[in-house]
């Protein structure tokens, strides 16, 4: 024991040491990566909540945070990753990934690859389906967009837009929500692989003029592709999060607040928002859009301009062959590009253009905004809109951010200056900004991570109205129930006094403005029955939630009965905490013609409620069941056969990426023990064995590219199992003799080392402790003697 003790106590001072020294550095590293994460500007101040840490103690781990910012073009995922707000790569290491998916004979494509087929496959390639969302067949926007889309738009059963593509070798039709779905599970596959844990929950973002029946379409692709949405988030708010967030020096909740306005101009629309900002606090004063002005419009323009030019240049007429028209759009995109940052004449060069003939054009800047100079003047709307909506001068406006690719149009930013007075503010990333507030607000609403206090008010954009159909058959009542840019989330109880079941119908009430050619969003039918037939009081309680969604959230009816009346299980009390403004109705005092929406008399509306009749009387509240029917919203049983349908499109795709894998693994190992033959490992096999090995790789390569292109995984596994078989023996032998040297000499310097401690050690130690231990040297040093080539054995002697 002591001679142990004495052996192993520089070992461990030296142990003890060094520890220390590494545990000083990983302080001082995580201590200088705080201070840059806080410094950065967009790094997000976000930590695990207690109960994470703990589960992390427990080998538990956290559940993911991830903001998905779906764009018409691209997408942008963000994630929360070491205490703070990262931009996912995909595994072509890009930060944006293409809104594409293409359709094989074997399986899909998404992202980066299946842009790459827009020119080989285009009539199964889809992309630029973001506005077909929520909408019917026939509406006069998805014709629009039919004519210039590659790929072919069908009607589905239920009157919506669908795709038809070429799909396993046979023609399939599928959903809007079904297209966004396959998007979506490639956007969770690049989160998984940053993040290394699955995905769940998300907050997704869509644009800010997204009807009720377009964002539960969203809502239904994410449950499609196994998603739980926590929020479906504006675009101009996730950006006023993304600012606000980092924002030092905000005035106080009690002071005026600062107001900046946001301007986010992307591929397909602008969206202008203005904001205000209290320390901790963000709230959305107003929203405007252009649905139709984006960075698509102007690549349209050069589009048919460089149509007009080829026609009378070269007698091609480009719009009749739609590959053609692909490969110049995105010619167009990359000039356009180009003008942003040169003013001087771009050559536009296209080599086998049509008819294998070669093309060439050129643009300058100027020109350019010549041509689009009617786009440039339709910025000017929403800019005006905001403000206007917004009740702000220009002059109370702090700032001005823009983001999205477009503004980077260097006529789009000076109209967006020129209007607004000042010039604009580039401080958020332009393709990032959207993403990483939705990562922030995901984190917000996660338990797993711990996030700076930070209220978030949106704005409605639409105003949004209740009908009902008046007992005295006068017609239809209607009452406007949230305004423009009402405050959201926001909940209002209504109170209306019926002796018959009705039908409440919920739509938007300014259809000049509405995006969307359909304007109810959805009826609640209320089942109940006044025995004595006198008018029964009902209180309706009308929700907006934090995504935006309209809904009737609950109905009650009021009854009064005697005080020693017992009480029935079907009655409960409502929750007095629970918070919503009160508005009392007198029924069929307000007429409107629901078509058009127009009242013909005004609304009477009673802030009152009546006074009770008799005394000593207790008031129970009985729920109602509510009926609910909303406009274009997938039915239970169709949402269940689409996420089958997926999860048998992903199982397909994983069978064929292993297909690939293992015939890739083949051609991989042909070619290096091919290569290795010829060099290193030519003298570790015999002459037979190397003669049967290169005919084995000969015939396996030539096999590669006939019969044996196309074959079936377990194919490839056993031609695998086939090289390795001769392969491996021959790679082991070389391996091991680049091993044993180094070995032998790692071996030779230990058998020194304990050799150096016995001297050190011998006299002050009893021979009886150490006899047993100097048993084991000799055989150390026989050993040694023996790797030296000489097997001569000689006694220790101290």
């Amino acid at each position: 024991l002591e001679i142990i003790f004495v052996l192993l106590m520089p070992i461990t001072l030296s142990s003890l040491v060094t520890t220390a020294t590494h545990a000083t550095l990983r302080a001082l590293s995580k201590l200088r990566r705080k201070l840059w994460n806080c410094q950065r500007n967009h790094t997000a101040r976000v930590g695990p909540s207690r109960a994470a840490a703990a589960a992390d103690g427990r080998g538990e781990s956290r559940m993911a945070v991830v903001g998905f910012d779906v764009g018409f073009q691209n997408c942008c995922i963000a994630v929360v990753k070491s205490g703070g707000i990262e931009t996912a790569s995909n595994e072509f290491t890009d930060r944006c990934t293409p809104a594409v998916v293409s359709f094989n004979a074997k399986n899909r494509t998404i992202g980066n690859a299946a842009k790459n087929q827009m020119i080989t496959n285009t009539a199964s390639t889809v992309s630029h389906f973001k506005r077909l969302h929520g909408r019917l067949f026939q509406d006069h926007s998805v014709q629009a967009e039919k004519a210039s889309l590659p790929y072919d738009l069908v009607p589905l059963n239920d009157g919506k837009v669908g795709v038809k593509v070429m799909y396993l070798d046979q023609e399939h039709r599928f959903s809007i929500e079904q297209v966004t779905a396959m998007l979506l599970t490639k956007l969770k596959d690049i989160a998984e692989a940053n993040l290394q844990k699955k995905v769940v929950e998300c907050v997704i973002s869509i644009p800010s003029f997204f009807t009720d029946s377009e964002r539960k379409s969203v809502l239904d692709a994410a449950k499609i592709a196994g998603l739980n949405c926590l929020k479906l988030m504006n675009d101009s708010t996730a950006v006023a999060l993304n600012y606000g967030i980092y924002k030092e020096g905000l005035p106080g909740c009690d002071e005026n607040p600062k107001i900046v306005a946001f301007v986010d101009m992307g591929h397909s629309a602008l969206q202008v928002s203005v904001c205000a900002f209290n320390k901790g606090k963000l709230k959305v004063l107003s929203t405007a859009f252009d649905p139709y002005l984006g960075g698509k419009d102007f690549d349209q323009k050069l589009v048919e301009y460089f149509c007009a030019e080829f026609k009378s240049k070269y007698k091609m007429d480009v719009k009749s062959k739609a590959r053609a028209m692909l490969r110049l759009t995105q010619e167009c995109e990359k000039l356009k590009k180009l003008m942003s940052s040169n003013s001087t004449d771009i050559l536009l060069n296209i080599e086998c253009f049509m008819d294998d003939k070669d093309v060439c054009g050129k643009m300058n800047r100027a020109k350019f905004e010549e041509l689009c100079a009617d786009l440039i003047e339709r910025v000017m709307v929403p800019l005006m809109t905001a403000v206007e909506q917004a009740q702000v001068r220009l002059q109370d406006i702090s700032a001005v951010e823009i983001v999205g690719g477009a503004t980077r149009i260097p006529a789009v930013k000076a109209q967006i200056s020129k209007f607004f007075k000042r010039d604009v503010s580039t401080t958020l990333n332009a393709d990032e900004a959207v993403a990483r507030g939705c990562a922030l607000q995901c984190a917000m609403l996660s338990p797993a991570f711990r996030v700076r206090d930070f209220s978030i008010t949106d704005a409605i954009p639409f105003p949004v109205s209740l009908s009902w159909t008046s007992e005295a058959d006068e017609g239809k009542s209607c009452y406007e129930i949230f305004g423009r840019n009402h405050p959201c989330p926001s909940a209002k109880m209504i109170t209306f006094y019926r002796s018959k079941p009705f039908v409440l119908e919920v739509f938007y009430s300014d259809l000049t403005s509405l995006p969307f050619p359909e304007a109810k969003i959805g009826e609640n039918q209320g089942v109940f029955l006044q025995e004595n037939g006198e008018k029964a009081k009902l209180k309706v309680k009308v929700q907006v939630n934090a995504s935006g969604i309209v809904s009737v959230s609950s109905a009650t009816m009021v009854l009064r009965v005697s005080s020693n009346e017992s009480e029935s299980t079907e009655i409960n009390e409502i929750n007095s905490h629970e918070v919503a403004d009160d508005i009392n109705i007198e029924v069929g005092t307000t007429l409107c013609l629901f078509h058009n929406h127009e009242c013909i008399n005004s609304k009477k509306v009673n802030n009152h409620p009546p006074d009770a009749k008799k005394a000593k009387m207790k008031v129970k509240h009985v729920v109602l069941p509510i009926e609910e029917t909303f406009t274009q919203q997938l039915p239970k049983d169709r949402l269940s056969n689409y996420m089958e349908q997926e999860s048998k499109m992903i199982q397909q795709d994983c069978q064929e990426k292993d297909r690939n894998n293992a015939k890739n693994a083949v051609e991989e190992n042909v070619y290096y023990y091919k290569h290795k033959l010829e060099g290193p490992y030519q003298k570790f096999i015999n002459a037979q064995d190397h003669q049967a090995f290169s005919e084995l790789l000969d015939g396996t390569e030539n096999w590669l590219y006939e019969e044996g292109a196309d074959q079936d995984k377990q194919t490839y596994i056993n031609k695998l199992e086939e090289i390795h078989k001769l392969g491996k023996p021959v790679q082991n032998r070389y391996q091991e003799s680049i091993r044993r040297p180094k070995m032998f000499e790692e071996l030779s310097a230990k058998i020194q080392s304990y050799m150096t401690i016995m001297e050190e050690y011998k006299n002050g130690v009893r021979m009886s402790f150490l006899s047993h231990f100097l048993c084991h040297i000799s055989h150390l040093i026989w050993i040694n003697h023996a790797l030296q080539g000489t097997l001569q054995f000689r006694e220790l002697s101290f």
